[in-house]
């Protein structure tokens, strides 16, 4: 599936075109909101192509914007259309819409360049480790929720084994020392990360604790790049997630460069990973 051909993406760009089609009208959210009889939460969550909008409402909302340009028009009632249609992510009913959304993008994706500073990128997961981490969420998931997370995790992992994603992942050094799920788990989640850097779709790296202060130390991020389309930054936070484009894409692959700089190379890296393997637990 290419970008352009992936629902969610194309309803998270139909989302940033009418917020700037409204603010070059200079319509608050508000006032488009009250057009279309919806909160002004739900017009936000329109624009952050969380939710789709029919092509009743998305005409009212050009009118009230004075957008007269017919081919405009005609293309964002087409991405409309598209952006109804549901991945495969939609039989798991109770995930966030934050990451019911993030899995779409990620779908369409070619190319994730992915930093973590403390747990292991979810594409590189093990089951057992998944489930550790998912148990310990200050909500209290059911155990039937967990597993159904841990099945989402799980089925977002075809896109690295079957090739159609290529992940490149720099770890802080943090992330192969933390015990999620105690000894056992972690053995298995380490020797995961060493099979997975086998494949030629998967770069990891490494930044040290003897490399001190480097780029982005506090904040862990996702850049989504896609064939047919933009780049997509995200970011998740407690109270919200963060997507960003254009600019925000630019400077964060510019850190993320920076990143891969501060990093042991793959080969030194794979070998970090052998060497807190061999040393177990009680290093």
């Amino acid at each position: 599936m290419t970008a352009m051909e992936s629902p969610t993406f194309v309803r998270f760009q139909l989302g940033a075109q009418l917020r700037r089609v409204r603010e070059e009208a200079s319509v608050t959210a508000e006032q488009a909101a009250d057009v279309i009889e919806v909160s002004a939460s739900t017009l936000r969550r329109i624009e952050a192509g969380r939710v789709g909008i029919k092509a009743p409402a998305l005409n009212a909302l050009l009118d009230r914007y004075g957008v007269t340009d017919a081919e405009l028009r005609d293309t964002l009632l087409s991405m409309a259309k598209t952006g109804k249609q549901r991945g495969w992510w939609a039989k798991y009913g109770d995930l966030p819409s934050s990451y019911r959304q993030y899995i779409g993008l990620e779908s369409a994706a070619e190319e994730v360049h992915n930093f973590e500073t403390l747990v292991v990128p979810g594409l590189l997961q093990t089951e057992d480790y998944a489930r550790a981490l998912t148990s310990e969420d200050a909500l209290e998931p059911s155990p039937e929720a967990v597993e159904r997370r841990v099945a989402v995790r799980m089925q977002r992992q075809e896109l690295i084994a079957t090739g159609k994603l290529r992940l490149l992942a720099v770890l802080d050094e943090a992330v192969l020392h933390r015990q999620i799920g105690g000894a056992a788990v972690m053995a298995g989640q380490l020797t995961a990360l060493l099979e997975a850097s086998k494949r030629w779709n998967v770069t990891l790296q490494v930044i040290p604790f003897r490399a001190g202060a480097y780029a982005s130390m506090v904040s862990s991020f996702h850049i989504l790049n896609f064939a047919g389309g933009p780049g997509v930054v995200y970011i998740e936070g407690i109270t919200g997630d963060l997507y960003a484009e254009g600019d925000d894409v630019r400077r964060c692959t510019v850190v993320f460069n920076s990143l891969r700089a501060s990093a042991l190379s793959p080969s030194d890296s794979i070998a970090m990973i052998k060497a807190i393997q061999g040393a177990g637990p009680d290093r």
